[in-house]
């Protein structure tokens, strides 16, 4: 039986319809006199100018199909910190402080224990993220949603805002050859390949219920793991000025998240801690080939900073002291194909596809 993939699960690329959405939005660039943004579609935030030299990042994104697992097993009090963090973990890839997100919350059916769950995992996430929850959006719209369980059925999206001076945006323009790859531990999946994760256990006939050993409890318990924000102790980096060139957020499409900078860079990497054990699970259930499962996952890094060879140290000592338990991966290198060299699995990556390095 073949592996499986994103695409057996029925993720498919989207680059020509995201195409056709793209060349009616980039025109609006120039639509507000002196704030055009600083940064093309497609990077982790943008940044908008507001006042001289300083502008205001925005990043906007949902908790994907990891609600399906929260409505089949009636849990969603840890959604609401994946909502915050896959914003402000994002806006804060361009260098800037995250202040405050907003929420769409798009229900089946509003019910009192629901909105309380999801309300409090949005204030445990904002208060890890140092952010204020301003207003959102409730909207009641049952014929366009359907659960897993009747009446279940929920969509959750932020939109987060930062603010940051205009001579301090970092989007990787300024990465050299040489600078080393410091990547910070994940807990586990996240929030993202969760379609090909459901499939994998299809195919293995494993329950979410199902308490697993290696896993240290239940499929379900381990899924729904929030993803963690990693705001508070890259602030402190920052603000020691140790010439940090490039920040990532590792989510959908994996490692491929490293090479979205301004500058055209490759990474060498050299070392990779052993990713948790959700990760082989899924692979062994489902076939899944290694170079899918770094391509579509952290495999157990879920931030990375680009540093200069000089600043390294401060920076270890900086992120140690907050907690993070931080790996030096590799080091970044001139190349205009963007290839990352996966040297502890015989893989390179280029331009979204990892092969076995032959």
């Amino acid at each position: 039986m073949a592996g499986l993939t994103e695409r057996d699960a029925g993720v498919t690329p989207v680059g020509a319809p995201l195409a056709a959405l793209l060349r009616w939005v980039r025109p609006t660039f120039g639509f507000p006199a002196g704030a055009r943004p600083t940064l093309d579609v497609g990077y982790f935030a943008n940044v908008v100018p507001v006042a001289a030299n300083l502008g205001v990042a925005i990043s906007t994104d949902g908790v994907g199909t990891k609600l399906l697992v929260a409505q089949a097993v009636g849990r969603f009090d840890t959604v609401g910190i994946d909502c915050v963090a896959m914003n402000v973990n994002d806006v804060l890839c361009v260098g800037a402080r995250p202040v405050a997100l907003v929420d769409y919350i798009a229900v089946e059916e509003a019910t009192a224990p629901l909105l309380d769950a999801l309300g409090r995992g949005l204030a445990r996430g904002c208060e890890l993220a140092g952010v204020s929850c301003p207003g959102g959006e409730l909207a009641q719209v049952r014929e366009m949603l359907r659960g897993v369980r009747p009446g279940s059925a929920v969509d959750l999206v932020g939109t987060a805002i930062g603010t940051v001076p205009l001579d301090r945006v970092i989007a990787g323009q300024d990465v050299q050859t040489g600078d080393v790859l410091l990547g910070l531990e994940s807990g586990g999946i996240h929030s993202n390949g969760f379609t090909l994760a459901r499939r994998a256990l299809d195919r293995g006939g494993l329950a979410l219920d199902a308490h697993v050993d290696e896993l240290a409890g239940t499929v379900a318990e381990e899924l729904l793991q929030p993803t963690r924000i990693y705001v508070k102790p890259v602030l402190d980096v920052l603000a020691a000025d140790v010439g940090v060139h490039a920040l990532a957020h590792v989510t959908g499409d994996g490692l491929f998240n490293l090479v979205r900078t301004v500058k055209p860079v490759g990474f060498d990497i050299e070392h990779w801690p052993a990713p948790p054990p959700i990760f082989d699970l899924l692979r062994r259930l489902g076939g899944i080939d290694e170079e899918e499962m770094y391509r579509t996952y952290n495999m157990g890094i879920g931030f990375a900073l680009v540093v200069a060879p000089t600043g390294v140290d401060r920076a270890r000592t900086i992120l140690e002291a907050a907690g993070e338990h931080v790996h030096v991966l590799g080091r970044a290198t001139d190349d205009a194909e963007r290839a990352i060299r996966f040297r502890p699995r015989g893989l390179v990556g280029r331009r979204g596809r990892f092969t076995r390095n032959a």
